[in-house]
């Protein structure tokens, strides 16, 4: 954002930060109460506009319950989701609603996590009593909440901030002058701190010495580039000279990652985070790929989108398209984050 746009948007930067400091004092006062929840509730969030990797660290936390013989319950917004209210999007036994109906990070976690419960609600709270009213002979053990720092309404046992590492806020200002969802100070609330996507970099450096001034427990993560997942077109052996193509908050990861896993990346084509492909463009992109034999790779959420669009699908079935799926990566601090989700479901 230029400073001539971001300083026209000051006043209403100050209105929304008046607002948001308003609501957080009359919940510290107790003049707003939270829900407290059948089952204890951890929630993953952030004080910025997207891209901090919260959907990676919810698959991590999901995964960690799930091997430990427990049962995970996810809770979501449904970022960009066609529904509204309260709706199931698996049951743990079936997955009912694609990424258009319940956005695309919840589908792409039902997925991956099929044996897990996973609802959407704008409010958390009637999100959490529908899971207790819905499963009540056999509860999850554990409800997770997917970008859950500002839904103050639900009451949490653990509350983890992600902080992208290589997009420090601590100059930024409120939205929608700035990316921050509210000022920095409030980490206060947060029970840990994980600076992720971590490439060792200085910048990193500079964010972990600010964050470790809160003193906050900090954990630090990164990101581990699985093996690209061929989704269209003719079989091809895996990737090495592509175009990129993305819809997310952070496109410089995705190319990070690409980079990891040795693919050469010939162009690339990125739009907003959650956004439709036009078809006009992924045409072209096709065209491209045919005329420089290459493959066409995206995110592992933008393939779920993907699935629900019939004709792009078609299209670029005409070349070799992949996926790259990615895992969090504990760099520091992986007995301190399994010791407080531990915490969170012994009695």
């Amino acid at each position: 954002m230029g400073n001539l746009q971001s300083f026209l948007l000051a006043p209403a930067a100050l209105v929304y930060g008046t607002g948001i400091s308003v609501r957080n004092r009359l919940f510290d006062l107790g003049i707003f109460q939270s829900h407290k929840a059948a089952v204890p509730v951890v929630s993953i969030g952030n004080i910025t506009m997207g891209g901090t990797g919260k959907t990676p660290l919810v698959d991590f936390v999901v995964k960690y319950y799930s091997r430990k013989g427990l049962k995970p319950a996810i809770l979501s917004r449904g970022y960009k989701r066609s529904t509204t209210g309260v709706n199931m999007v698996a049951d743990g036994k079936q997955i009912f609603l694609g990424s258009r109906e319940a956005g695309d990070e919840c589908a792409m976690l039902a997925h991956k996590n099929p044996e897990t419960v996973v609802v959407v609600a704008e409010k958390r709270k009637e999100g959490a009593v529908f899971v207790a009213e819905h499963f009540a002979g056999n509860l999850p053990d554990v409800l997770v909440l997917d970008d859950g720092f500002q839904h103050r309404q639900l009451y949490r046992d653990l509350d983890i901030v992600v902080i992208n590492s290589s997009a420090p806020f601590f100059d930024d200002r409120l939205i929608p002058a700035g990316r921050l969802r509210e000022p920095h100070k409030n980490l206060a609330r947060a029970d840990l701190l994980i600076l992720s996507k971590i490439t060792g970099t200085e910048q990193a450096s500079r964010s972990e010495k600010k964050l470790r001034a809160t003193g906050k427990p900090l954990v630090k993560t990164g990101v581990r580039p699985g093996k690209p997942v061929q989704f269209a077109g003719p079989d091809a052996p895996q990737p090495e000279r592509v175009i990129a193509l993305a819809g997310i908050g952070q496109p410089e990861s995705f190319l990070e990652s690409l980079q990891q896993s040795g693919m050469e990346v010939f162009s690339e084509t990125f739009f907003g985070d959650h956004a439709e492909f036009p078809a006009n463009k992924i045409k072209s992109l096709v065209e491209e790929a045919l005329n420089n034999d290459l493959s066409i790779i995206t995110t592992e959420k933008d393939y779920y989108r993907l699935l629900s669009n019939r004709p792009i699908l078609e299209t670029l079935s005409q070349v070799p398209c992949f996926y790259l799926p990615v895992e969090i990566e504990i760099i520091e601090g992986r007995e301190l984050l399994e010791k407080m989700l531990d915490n969170v479901v012994i009695p």
